[in-house]
């Protein structure tokens, strides 16, 4: 089982998840992934996101679509690379965005978001493996059921999350999202064939949901 790294107030609704028949078919297919070929994130970090944000802490959720597939890059949490990995393209433009938006200078020399996720922002990605170098090559696994099966635990047991739900694929996962009850915020993707094309910059993301926390009266996110 790769469940050994949750936190706590997940536990109910894996113990849930993993019953169903899905789960035991996803689960399978993904040991025989990582046993037959090189796949990431490592087997101990699969669910890493959950791990670092508990349920009872999200406030923020982005939306992610697999794991880098280079070596030493993917640790589990959606645009996020390990300690010493260089930026990828998505991810710098992510600062960049944050940089503009609160008239900043500083650049993070790390593109490890786990100080994100510390502060309870859930990052998703909607498949958590991936064969390396291939991208999306884990689409075909039941990894969807599952992500699915999360947004709507948070949609329909949370109130007031923001959803940060970037490029056509994420919006498309956050169709089924409660807009009643929580704010979702929609723009192009950060890669950088989005970005020069106009649908990311300037979306004001970062400022728009910390703006909605301090509203609801959360601790807004140092990002």
């Amino acid at each position: 089982m790769f469940t050994e790294s949750i936190h706590s107030s997940w536990q109910d609704f894996f113990d849930a998840e993993s019953k169903k028949d899905y789960f035991t078919a996803l689960m399978a297919s993904v040991e025989e992934e990582y046993q037959n070929h090189t796949c990431f994130p490592p087997r101990e970090l699969l669910f890493n996101a959950f791990n670092h944000c508990g349920f009872v802490d999200v406030k923020v959720v982005i939306i992610g679509q697999d794991p880098y597939h280079g070596v030493g890059e993917a640790n589990g949490l959606c645009f996020s690379v390990n300690d010493g990995v260089p930026i990828p393209p998505s991810l710098r433009n992510i600062f960049r965005e944050i940089n503009d938006e609160y008239d900043s200078i500083f650049f993070p020399t790390s593109g490890n978001l786990e100080r994100w996720a510390d502060q309870g922002v859930l990052l998703l990605n909607a498949a958590l493996s991936v064969r390396k170098d291939l991208a999306n090559s884990h689409k075909h696994l039941k990894w969807n059921l599952f992500t699915d099966a999360v947004i709507k635990k948070i949609s329909d047991e949370k109130e007031n999350v923001v959803f940060l739900l970037w490029g056509g694929f994420a919006h498309k996962k956050g169709l089924k999202i409660d807009r009643n009850k929580h704010l979702v915020l929609e723009s192009g993707h950060p890669s950088p064939l989005s970005a020069n094309q106009g649908k990311w910059f300037g979306n004001k993301h970062f400022s728009k949901t910390n703006a909605f926390l301090k509203e609801k009266g959360k601790t807004e996110i140092v990002w």
